[in-house]
């Protein structure tokens, strides 16, 4: 069996579906941005250096690749110029089937840039399987960690219910489909069991972890501001406080049956992600990341400052 190339393999998702296909003896390529990443991933499978803007690293990428799973950098955002030259080589290069990590929606949200990956890959000679996920449960345990650390769910989302995922089921489920044929040319919204608002995931969160965890319910350009001021690129901040609207407008709470029916099982629940990442949100933990990321808000003030210079 040819290997598997998996991109973004050093990330949430990536990470786990290089451990689910080694498990189970799926010969793995595991795609890292640099070589400096290589030791993060989950266990030694082989790894190449790829780069979605940097057409040298696109040969020895896909030679021998016939599935993929692709995953949009997060600071990619112009699909035609970063990411779809590196489709079209991998169509030419043999690539047979890609499984694209999308977002559930995205056919009804075309300003995001997944909708704009869609749309290349439904164009395309590759047959495609769209993966759309609904928010992982893990953006609790690392794009919003800091903040939960601190005692507040700092999310724009207004009351809205979202149909959490738990990244280890999307993994699951990108697996089984990388290593089986008859899901090609198919869309499949995954979601959880339940829908929460986050007043409810804050909760259930304080009761767990048994110390009081709030959610303040940001406006968005206060949200926005955060988290650019933390050195998150615009282009990004921007993306996902779009992503945030849909939610406050009810777009993100509806339950799918999918991913049941791909793993053969209930989907990880919220309440069970909660416990098995308890630690990440402790008060050590807290004080580890502010210290070191002191650096990066200094120098965000530095760029302020020259930004407000007439």
């Amino acid at each position: 069996m040819k290997p598997v190339l998996i991109t973004g393999a050093t990330g949430n998702v990536g990470r786990e579906i290089v451990k689910c296909l080694h498990s189970a003896g799926v010969p793995v390529r595991a795609a890292v941005v640099s070589p400096a990443d290589a030791p993060n991933l989950p266990v030694p499978v082989p790894w190449v250096r790829f780069d979605f803007t940097d057409p040298q690293t696109y040969p020895a990428t896909f030679d021998g690749i016939e599935k993929m799973f692709l995953l949009r950098p997060p600071h990619l955002a112009q699909v035609k110029r970063d990411i779809q030259p590196a489709l079209e080589y991998a169509a030419q290069a043999g690539v047979k089937h890609i499984v694209f990590l999308s977002l559930i929606g995205a056919e009804k949200n075309r300003f995001v840039p997944h909708a704009q990956i869609e749309k290349v890959l439904q164009q395309g000679t590759v047959a495609y399987t769209f993966l759309r996920c609904g928010f992982f449960m893990q953006n609790l345990s690392t794009t919003h960690r800091q903040d939960i650390q601190a005692g507040d769910i700092f999310i724009p989302a207004g009351y809205g219910k979202t149909a959490f995922i738990d990244v280890r089921d999307i993994a699951a489920a990108a697996a089984k489909i990388l290593s089986e044929s008859g899901h090609e040319q198919k869309v499949y919204p995954l979601t959880g069991h339940a829908a929460y608002d986050y007043g409810e995931v804050a909760t259930l969160m304080s009761q767990i972890l048994g110390r009081p965890i709030r959610y303040s319910n940001p406006s968005l350009p206060r949200f926005i501001w955060r988290f650019w001021r933390r050195g998150h690129p615009l282009s990004y901040v921007s993306v996902v406080a779009a992503i945030y609207l849909t939610t406050r407008l009810g777009l993100a709470a509806t339950i799918t049956p999918h991913t049941g029916e791909l793993l053969g099982r209930d989907p990880l629940t919220l309440s069970q992600f909660i416990q098995d990442y308890a630690g990440v949100w402790t008060r050590e933990q807290a004080e580890q990341f502010v210290h070191g990321h002191a650096h990066q808000v200094r120098g965000n003030a530095g760029k302020l400052k020259e930004l407000s210079t007439p």
